[in-house]
């Protein structure tokens, strides 16, 4: 087959970009291709093709490989130049609903943005990427989606060496926070406005006729990523990373490192190998919300007003409101997940003495079992708090409660336990129970109790490490 690329991104926004081609895999083999998603991107591609075309082995018709320019706060120190150190953006693809989606390689060797690294990536983590990300779009949480996994047949050193892959990935586009800190930190507003302009043509198309088109797109990303962060919180999920460079201009969950989630709800829990300080741990991931977004509205402060104080007090004002928002779209996700009718002023603080009645229980089964208090109770350390919010609850619930939190819960998550075993099978060459916990967490709300079940007694403190 042929791919219908366009380069929208390298067309009109010139500079913004370098031309690189990816290296090409020695010896390619897939081991994941995503048809679901390959179809809804009107893609019908043979194995061949994905094998070759995702690995770098050889380009697909019309590609025209880009390394993008981007900065960002990496745990808040601030790097002016990071870029596509290992990842080519082979170009822009439509769908036939007429969604434009970047086709990314990532782990495809070095480009001028590269620092030192060598460009590639190993099994696993591309795999963990496929597993995370495909949980995250069957919860309908806006993400980054995984098209293939190819095996290059090189070997790529770490800590030990580990079976060299790249991933082909989807996204709505690759426009970060740190693309605008890129320009901005160089003084270049032209290329600012340029990013601003493209962004709400692509982005937010509603905008383009607004009496102030930048501070309507300031006030779009804040609403999309607030969105975003509640429903990572209502999952679990800890990022890891929550550099500016890895927020989404789109509203996407990006780039799975060092992500992971939390089962015995603790807030200070962090996962990620470099997080020392507990920057991005779960608790957190709220405030560096508004910490990401207000880089994001520092590099637009000449465009939200022609005089600059004006324009600061005009950022700020928003700024400020991010957390009354965050707390609406969080009280939101919460409500489903108790599977409260309507709205009621008090939801919030319900949830809040839920949470301080399950200090230390699983979150996931925690959700799943609040219907059935037999099975809920063996969860929860101080059962006389939690028998004195349970019927709260109830009065609050009403009838139709356990259907309403049986359909917003899932039941199976990647548990962390199952996706070390499937990672470490995998990089030894056996894909059986990587695709079966696919395949579970595929259908999160079946109930299939080899994937319910948590961590053993004596996994952990578990650790995760970006994968670069």
């Amino acid at each position: 087959m042929t791919i219908a690329f366009d380069h929208s991104y390298a067309r009109d926004l010139p500079g913004t970009y370098l031309r690189v081609d990816p290296d090409r895999a020695t010896a390619p083999k897939l081991l994941v291709l995503n048809r679901a998603l390959a179809g809804d991107l009107g893609l019908s591609l043979t194995d061949a093709e994905a094998e070759a075309w995702f690995s770098g082995a050889s380009l697909p018709p019309g590609a025209d490989p880009i390394a993008q320019a981007y900065a960002g706060h990496q745990f808040g120190g601030f790097s002016p130049q990071l870029g596509d150190g290992r990842a080519h953006l082979l170009g822009e693809i439509l769908a036939p609903d007429g969604r434009r989606f970047d086709l990314q390689l990532k782990g495809s060797g070095k480009t001028p943005f590269s620092r030192g690294g060598d460009g590639k990536a190993a099994v696993g983590p591309m795999l963990r990427e496929v597993l995370i990300s495909e949980f995250m779009a069957a919860m309908g949480v806006p993400t980054t989606r995984a098209l293939a996994v190819v095996a290059t047949g090189e070997e790529v050193w770490r800590e030990t060496k580990l079976p060299g892959a790249v991933l082909a990935r989807t996204a709505a586009s690759h426009l970060r926070v740190g693309t605008f800190q890129f320009f901005a930190a160089r003084g270049d507003q032209a290329q600012v406005k340029a990013l601003a302009d493209y962004a709400i043509a692509r982005h937010y198309p509603d905008l383009a006729g607004a009496d102030q088109p930048y501070l309507a797109f300031l006030d779009a990303v804040i609403a999309r990523q607030s969105r975003l962060i509640a429903d990572w919180m209502g999952l679990g999920f800890i990022h890891g990373v929550m550099n500016t460079d890895n927020m989404a201009i789109s509203g996407e969950t990006i780039d799975y490192g060092p992500c992971a989630f939390m089962e015995g709800y603790a807030p200070g829990t962090v996962f990620s190998s470099i997080d020392h300080q507990g920057r991005y741990a779960y608790a957190n991931q709220p405030l560096i919300l508004g910490w990401n977004l207000a880089r994001l509205a520092e590099t637009l402060i000449p465009l939200l007003d022609p005089e600059p104080d004006r324009a600061v007090e005009i950022a700020n004002d928003r700024l400020t409101a991010i957390a009354p928002r965050y707390r609406a779209d969080w009280t939101a996700v919460m409500r489903r997940k108790l599977g409260l009718p309507g709205e009621d002023p008090g939801d919030g603080a319900l949830a809040d003495d839920l949470l301080t009645a399950m200090d230390g229980a699983d979150w996931t089964l925690t959700f799943r079992r609040l219907a059935d208090p037999a099975a809920l109770r063996p969860l929860i350390d101080d059962v006389a708090r939690m028998d004195a919010w349970l019927p709260r609850w109830l009065a609050r619930a009403g009838d139709g409660a356990a259907q309403r939190v049986a359909k917003a819960n899932p039941a199976v998550i990647p548990r962390n336990h199952q996706v070390e075993e499937a990672l470490a099978a995998a990089t030894n060459g056996d894909m059986a129970p990587f695709h079966a916990l696919l395949a579970a967490i595929r259908q999160p709300f079946s109930a299939v109790e080899a994937y319910m079940l948590p961590a053993p007694t004596g996994f952990g403190p578990y650790v995760t490490y970006c994968g670069t």
